[in-house]
This record gives C-alpha cells, structure tokens and sequence, in this order.
C-alpha cells in the first residue's frame, strides 16, 4: 500500500518562473541550451548559480547548469539563504519532498538527519525543520535540476541564517562528511550585489567574483564585511566552497556575470548575478 510523500507546496511557481510545465521546461532549456561554455577540465563537485525571477537571472543562471548536462548524482545539496527572519542559524523543510511543475523532488531525509548530526557535534545545534517556508532561493534552483541532470535525484535542502565563518564552515565541514561516500552534486545559491547602480554593481561583483574564483571562502565572507563586494547568499556560497574543497576539488571557473539592468534596460538600480563551476582536476597519469 503505497502512501502519499508530504509535499512542501510552491509559493512561487507561476510567479518567480513559469507554472505550466510546457512553458517552464522550454525556458529552462533554451537558457541552459545558449550558454557558450569553455572548456572544463575536470569533475564537477559543485556550482554556483544566481536565485532572482527566471527572467532575471535564468540566462545567467544557465550557465552554471550546463556544466550539469549528463550528470546522474544521486544526491544533490541545494544550499540557499533563507530571506526570512527565522531565530535558527541553520534550516532544512519538515517536508518528505519539494515539488514543481516539472515534478516531485524527493527529500533525502537520512542525509538530513547525518549533516544534522555533525552540526550537532560541532556547534551544539543541527538544522531547525520548518513547514510551509515561503523562501524563493531553493526553490527557484529546482526545475534547471531537473531538466539538466541525467536521471531522478533526491535533495538535501539547506537554508542559511547565520552567515559568519564559524557556522559555515562548519556546515561546509558537515557536508562534505556526508557525502563524501555519496554520488553527489552541491549547488550554491546566491545573488551578488544589491541596488547598486550598474557601474558600481560591476565593481562589487568583480571583487567578489575574484574571492570566487580565488577558492577562498573566508575571502567571500570578509569582502561583505568589509565592503568590498555582496552576496546574499554569501554563508551558503562559502559553506559550499568549504565543503567542495574537502571533498578534493582544487579550482573554481567563473563562467558568466551580468546584472538585472542587462535584462530590464534600468541600469540605476541592479542586481548582480554570477555562475561558476567548482571543478575537481583528474588525477594525473604518471
């Protein structure tokens, strides 16, 4: 007797992207599809993608999912902010799977509980579960996952409050334990700066672009603090970027960065968006 999965419900399908299946799942393509790629060498651990409306980000957004194509994880990480001001540092949905307009995404709830656990013993505190989240930056990586990668897949899903270095890390540290014996794939979501107008924009993002590309997460963190570039998503970008690094990926490729101004002709208030892809060099043959 087969029994229903509690699903989370959408709160942004055919708002943030579109919610019929057709529509979305040719979008998505023809985003992925347009992304001129450079030669990657190496495996991919993890990639970096931007989380605003698919018609804002998705162009930019595709290039980091076409470094996906033909990949079969088993197990994907989505590890996102979480925009609302929830009390816990760290956050995972109560739910047994995510769903879209594309299908059901089931939730991989033992590799919950085993990054749980590992914060737990690092931190004093697991990931707080929470029903019926509103939060967009999840979910809006969901149908790219699904229409770039080679078979069905089960989500490990992660919202960051907290996004010092201690916590981050130490989530960083927490997933690479996990599935470190797992055929997996981790997917950091996040935006760059914030209604900046599109020169300074460019600056910021540059700067924290380098810190990107330099595969250093404390250099990530320190640039917002200090001023120097933005992300908000920047505890999830750096915790991706120490977990991929424990699980022996060695260079970061940054493939694409445009703003909301390139899409929308406003150039006064932007949004910055990049796309990167964390690589792990094949060994080499003596």
């Amino acid at each position: 007797m087969s029994t229903r999965l509690d699903i989370r419900p959408s709160p942004i399908a055919g708002q943030w992207y579109p919610g019929d299946p057709r529509k979305l799942s040719e979008s998505v393509d023809r985003y992925i599809s347009e992304a001129k790629l450079p030669r990657l060498d190496g495996a991919v651990v993890a990639i970096i993608t931007p989380h605003a409306g698919h018609v804002y980000s998705g162009p930019v957004a595709g290039y980091a999912f076409a470094a996906l194509l033909g990949l079969q994880p088993d197990l994907v990480a989505v590890v996102s902010p979480m925009h609302y001001p929830y009390a816990d540092a760290l956050l995972t949905t109560a739910h047994e799977a995510y769903e879209t307009p594309l299908g059901t995404i089931p939730v991989d709830s033992e590799a919950v509980s085993q990054v749980s656990a590992q914060l737990v013993d690092k931190l004093g505190f697991g990931l707080a579960s929470i029903r019926h989240d509103r939060e967009h930056s999840l979910e809006i990586e969901l149908p790219f996952l699904q229409r770039s990668l080679g078979k069905p897949f089960k989500l490990l899903p992660i919202m960051v409050r907290d996004q010092g270095s201690r916590v981050t890390k130490a989530l960083g540290e927490s997933l690479a334990a996990v599935l470190r014996s797992r055929d997996a794939l981790l997917v950091a979501s996040t935006d760059l700066s914030h209604f900046f107008p599109q020169k300074t924009a460019r600056m910021l993002d540059a700067e924290m672009l380098r810190c990107i590309e330099s595969f250093d997460p404390e250099a990530v963190i320190q640039a917002e603090e200090q001023g120097r570039g933005f992300a908000c998503g920047r505890g999830a970008l750096a915790a991706v970027l120490w977990a991929a690094r424990d699980l022996g990926a060695d260079s970061v490729r940054v493939l694409n960065h445009a703003t909301s101004g390139d899409v929308t002709g406003d150039y006064s208030q932007v949004v910055g968006y990049g796309a990167a892809v964390v690589l792990k060099s094949p060994p080499k043959v003596e």
